[in-house]
């Protein structure tokens, strides 16, 4: 079966992108060949491909119409969500934080739902692999959320635990000294806002980023709190940060169960939490797979191949998948 789709030229020149990149990446999501010519575009292949294609296309034309850029990216969050039968639009238009050139919203359908949740929920656990967003997403809220005044300050944290070799003595004051475990944190919050307006939250207190130990005998109030790398905590540490939970205040936690720093003998934190804490009200848990990572293509295989030869090795460590 063959289509032809007549675009305007704003959707075929954006279809088209920088050296057919963005029309190569459609084709290779879709069952069928895909052709551009001036604005005609040809789909051809059997019937079903053909007008699954023509839905994709659809949205993609919407969405440029709408303003979006396409991007490669872009191409898979569509065909994602029309795999799940959610609209792309709604998913891609959710703008969580928006700052000069940065406009930060979901790309699969994982983190709207992740997206959504802290939102609608006082604590949120985001599990799942590095690459999905966990934690760039969700200083995007964070940063909104201050900027509309739904809080007074955003406090940030991660336990102090090398991945895998030792930094031994460190010179300098405690921001120096924590630095480096900090420096994800520190990253994702320049990318939100101008490194003057970071340093400035930071002197007057409406920013802290301190190490997990530093949270004991708090309640924190008007806060929006973010635990990073949460699966190297232990229950305990993890008990001890979601007590300090204060009255109009949001927790998000984020972490990844197959890189845990701790030594073999210790529990996990992250790892027994939602079987204590699964079906209280109010805590929410968002899994990611690797179909969320949206760094380059090439971490979402290094994550699966990793996540396979775990389940093979140790079973007991990966999540049960409830029904």
């Amino acid at each position: 079966m063959r289509r032809l789709l007549e675009l305007e030229n704003a959707v075929a020149a954006e279809l088209a992108g920088s050296e057919d990149a963005v029309l190569r990446t459609l084709e290779g999501h879709l069952d069928c060949d895909v052709y551009l010519r001036g604005n005609v575009l040809t789909l051809e292949g059997d019937a079903a491909a053909v007008d699954a294609a023509v839905t994709v296309v659809s949205e993609l034309s919407e969405l440029i119409a709408q303003g979006h850029e396409i991007a490669p990216g872009t191409i898979e969050a569509v065909t994602r969500a029309l795999d799940e039968h959610e609209s792309p639009a709604r998913i891609l238009e959710d703008v969580v934080w928006r700052h000069r050139a940065t406009k930060v919203a979901p790309k699969t359908l994982n983190q709207k739902r992740y997206v959504d949740s802290i939102r609608e929920h006082t604590i949120t656990f985001g599990i799942g692999p590095a690459g999905t967003g966990k934690t760039f997403l969700a200083v995007a809220l964070a940063a909104a959320a201050l900027q509309r005044r739904e809080v007074n300050r955003i406090i940030l944290t991660r336990p102090a635990v090398e991945a895998g070799e030792r930094l031994g003595f460190l010179p300098g004051d405690l921001m120096a000294k924590v630095d480096p475990y900090l420096r994800p944190l520190f990253d994702a919050l320049h990318d939100m806002l101008e490194p003057e307006r970071v340093s400035q939250h930071l002197e007057r207190g409406v920013i802290e980023v301190a190490p997990l130990a530093f949270m004991r005998g708090r309640t924190l109030n008007d806060s929006f709190i973010i635990l990073d790398e949460a699966q190297n905590t232990s229950p305990e540490q993890m008990k001890m940060f979601l007590t300090r939970l204060g009255f109009n205040s949001r927790m998000v936690i984020t972490g990844d169960i197959t890189q845990i720093d701790l030594p073999g003998e210790q529990d996990s934190g992250l790892v027994v939490v939602s079987e204590i804490l699964g079906a209280v009200d109010g805590i929410e848990f968002v899994r990611f797979g690797e179909e969320d990572v949206v760094r380059h293509k090439l971490v979402r295989r290094i994550v699966a191949a990793y996540a396979e030869h775990g389940q093979r090795m140790a079973p007991e460590l990966w999540p049960r998948k409830r029904a």
